[in-house]
């Protein structure tokens, strides 16, 4: 994670912090509107510190980053379980000015509930599109490209569309279908320096000529006169990347 994704996830949770606050959430309704506001905004910091603490160790550790599902999940739990004592903490001696041992399982429930809330709203907010990229000289061909049929063997790869179970590649001697799913294509794509810009594409950007938006979206015009749409969860990611 970045120091810009970092900021980002911060502004989320002081966001998600205010939310909590006014809706009074957690039965904090009968709290002045003041001291809920310094309640949940801290804990939510608080809740993000962890959680990049434990972000930067699972993807330092087990590269779960690659199945974010699985990365979610592990995160969840990395969070939950120490954070429940913070929230235990900081709540008894706010709301009850005394620490009752007993009513610390209370606080699980609710801190896993905004855990996962706070979780699947980072990975919206900072969702990345899966790149891949140009190989060194002398490295061999991407593995992909033996999959080309054979009347398309040695054409320039232009992008990947998903279509149903198949997939429609766009090349510089046309086009044609082949079974496969595009999260393995996409695999074996890699030493193309290209991207996913949509949950159904992947494209080459080398064959990117032009870009136009309009109704809030955004299409890349592919060479062999493709339009190739970019994902609103993308776009931000591949326009700070120079592709448009």
């Amino acid at each position: 994670m970045t120091a810009k994704e970092s900021l980002r996830g911060f502004a989320v949770s002081a966001g998600a912090g205010v939310f909590l606050a006014l809706m009074g959430a957690f039965g904090t309704d009968e709290v002045p509107v003041a001291t809920r506001l310094v309640y949940w905004i801290g804990l939510c910091l608080a809740g993000a510190i962890v959680g990049t603490a434990v972000s930067h160790l699972i993807g330092r550790e087990g590269r779960l980053d690659a199945r974010p599902w699985l990365y979610g999940a592990v995160t969840v739990v990395g969070v939950t379980l120490p954070f429940t004592g913070v929230v235990w903490l900081v709540s008894e001696l706010t709301f009850h000015g005394d620490l009752r041992l007993a009513a610390m399982p209370l606080y699980l429930g609710p801190v896993f509930i905004v855990t996962v809330a706070m979780t699947a709203l980072n990975f919206l907010v900072q969702r990345q599109p899966v790149e891949t990229h140009a190989a060194p000289a002398g490295a061999p061909a991407p593995r992909f490209l033996d999959r080309l049929p054979p009347k398309l063997r040695d054409a320039e790869l232009h992008a990947v569309e998903a279509e149903d179970h198949y997939l429609r590649l766009h090349t510089s001697r046309g086009q044609d279908l082949i079974l496969m799913r595009l999260s393995d294509a996409v695999a074996e794509l890699e030493g193309i320096e290209g991207a996913q810009t949509h949950r159904s594409w992947w494209v080459a950007k080398a064959a990117v000529e032009a870009a136009r938006r309009g109704d809030g979206r955004a299409t890349l015009q592919v060479k062999g006169g493709v339009e190739a749409p970019v994902s609103r969860a993308y776009a931000r990611a591949l326009r700070e990347a120079g592709w448009f």
